[in-house]
């Protein structure tokens, strides 16, 4: 599979590229600028503590790269011509270190969502906060064998191993940098996947929204749905109905945003860089689409405790489970809330 993801980035990169003018230099610094710093204002604005998750250090891991790369395309735009280790740097190279990077970024978005994935459905059940150190060396262990696999097969392209040995020739006014085809497949499904949850589910989730009442829980703001119990909550089809309306609403009042946007540039075609694309933010929204996934494939096995709804820094999803797995629910003749924070 690694060899078939090389082959099929090799056909998106274009050429030999020399030496970059100052001004494709100076916009690719500042992109990646204001890329690190939304990946560390994701990292902090998180509330804490969180449980530790794959997800969780693989969004570290990203945050320290583009914290990396910013550093080294830095040094090279001030210093322009220098040697070190015996090898010759220009700005030429500002350009090939971030085609490297998309490229390494534009064959991550399948293995790290699958291996995530398998996280949160074998852990999702599980209320111990803080995993065993064994689990997090595992997960250490995934993130690195992950990056370093990504960028043996982005090296073994051959555009980029003759870029590699040559580091120079022509100098055109252009720094083409490939897109994530993983990416926008990923984008794709999961747009496909919310439009079917909503249209069936489209009747429960606009009754709950015509009925939402702000209220203060806690110091705090709060949307509290009303609702019936239903008779028949023990029936496995319809307690996975009645939970995904409540999954749909937590998701899209967080990520509401990020869906629109997703829907925008799928229409209009928008090719985004991949080492744009693969960034914080972007992560934390797949996190929770996972994790709205495994809590509804596993909705039996989950346990309404505290220390188990901490893998999601922005999204609370215990209260989707209130009504199932409260053994104090009222009768069903008395309405009982949904409250989504």
């Amino acid at each position: 599979m690694a060899a078939r993801l090389c082959e099929n980035d090799s056909g998106q990169y274009h050429g030999t590229h020399a030496r970059q003018p100052v001004e494709i230099s100076y916009m690719l610094v500042l992109i990646m600028f204001g890329k690190v710093f939304l990946d560390f204002f994701m990292l902090q604005i998180k509330p804490k503590p969180v449980k530790v998750s794959f997800m969780g250090y693989f969004c570290i891991s990203v945050a320290l790269l583009d914290f990396t790369v910013l550093l080294s395309i830095c040094f090279i735009f001030c210093f322009e011509d220098f040697a070190l280790w015996g090898m010759r740097f220009t700005e030429y190279h500002i350009c090939l270190f971030t085609q490297i990077t998309s490229l390494t970024y534009g064959i991550l978005p399948y293995p790290v969502y699958l291996v995530a994935a398998l996280d949160y459905y074998t852990t999702v059940s599980q209320t111990s906060q803080f995993p065993t150190r064994a689990r997090k060396l595992l997960y250490v262990f995934a993130v690195v064998v992950i990056w370093i696999s990504t960028v043996f097969c982005t090296l073994q392209v051959p555009a980029v191993s003759r870029e590699l040995e040559v580091q120079n020739s022509v100098s055109p006014s252009q720094c083409p940098l490939s897109g994530s085809l993983q990416s926008h497949s990923v984008s794709c499904a999961m747009l496909l996947l919310l439009v079917t949850a909503l249209l069936a589910r489209w009747k429960e989730v606009t009754t709950m929204l015509l009925s939402a009442r702000l209220l203060s829980f806690s110091s705090q703001p709060v949307l509290m749905f009303p609702y019936v119990p239903n008779n028949n909550n023990n029936n496995t089809t319809c307690l996975k109905r009645q939970l995904l309306s409540r999954l749909l609403l937590c998701f899209l009042g967080t990520w509401a945003p990020f869906v629109v946007l997703q829907v925008v540039v799928l229409l209009l075609g928008v090719q985004i860089p991949a080492y744009v694309e693969m960034n914080v933010p972007w992560l934390y929204f797949i996190n929770s689409f996972l994790l709205a996934a495994a809590y509804w494939c596993r909705c039996h096995d989950v346990e309404l405790t505290e220390e188990g709804w901490c893998t999601d820094p922005f999204v609370s999803w215990k209260f989707c489970f209130m009504p199932f797995n409260n053994e104090s629910t009222e009768p069903a003749d008395k309405p009982g809330t949904v409250i989504v924070i």
